[in-house]
């Protein structure tokens, strides 16, 4: 596993509700004083029954350390995300006995738009999202909190190069299904009834061209109105939940 060099926080009261179910370390747990009401009960009640450490903290305190706008009330502090490999993808489809159903980000560099996908991916069966290390988001707080939680179920791999994994799965027979305007098919008349990668382009610029290239197939969502291109987790999500809807 390879591991980020700091310590991370996961807020708001879901995300980390859903970071103690998931069973992952926590260093410690920060709780606003006062804030004893609600789904606060059952954060600390989980806590005290894995002997994690918690804190309460005065409520300005806590709003200088939170890295989000939102944090209500509580932070957990955890040790650095831990991203899997590609082989932990794959075989987490074939433990399900599932045809393999990838993400594979292209320089998504909006950590809002990282979280939403996670969410939605991690709803609609992926087994696994791929990004790469470089001028893209990385999984923080920010990320966490957006996926509600979902980032704690997901596995995550950071690669060097997207072409080169593009490659390797291919050499898996997992077909790489491409998103991009210019192309002429449309994306409900593409068959993903498949072992599948779907890559989804930055938000600026879509994906470059050599990962144009090296994809299987392209397909692309018809736009009516004046406006020609959508946002990147949207996309996203329309994609993958024409896979679910024809695997179904």
């Amino acid at each position: 596993m390879e591991k980020q060099e700091y310590q991370e926080q996961v807020e708001g009261r879901n995300s980390v509700l859903e970071l103690l179910e998931s069973g992952r370390d926590i260093n410690k747990i920060l709780v606003a004083k006062g804030e004893k009401h609600g789904s606060i009960h059952k954060i600390i009640a989980i806590a005290k029954q894995r002997k994690i450490l918690l804190t309460e903290i005065e409520k300005s305190k806590l709003n200088q350390i939170a890295q989000t706008e939102n944090n209500q009330g509580v932070i957990a502090i955890v040790p650095p995300f831990d991203y899997c490999e590609i082989e932990d993808i794959l075989e987490s489809a074939k433990k399900k006995q599932e045809m393999p159903f990838i993400l594979i980000l292209d320089g998504i560099e909006d950590p809002h738009n990282l979280g939403s996908m996670i969410r939605t991916a991690e709803t609609a069966g992926v087994h696994g999202i791929i990004i790469p290390k470089r001028r893209a988001a990385s999984v923080n707080s920010t990320v966490s909190k957006v996926s509600a939680g979902a980032v704690e179920h997901m596995k995550i791999a950071r690669v060097n190069n997207i072409n080169e994994t593009i490659r390797y799965l291919k050499e898996q027979e997992i077909w790489v299904c491409g998103t991009d305007i210019d192309t002429k098919v449309e994306y409900t008349k593409q068959d993903y009834k498949m072992p599948l990668a779907i890559v989804i382009g930055s938000e600026g610029f879509g994906m470059s061209r050599l990962v144009k290239e090296n994809c299987d197939f392209l397909v692309k969502i018809p736009m009516k109105g004046k406006i020609t291109s959508l946002n990147a987790s949207v996309s996203a999500g329309i994609i993958m939940y024409e896979v679910v809807r024809q695997r179904k």
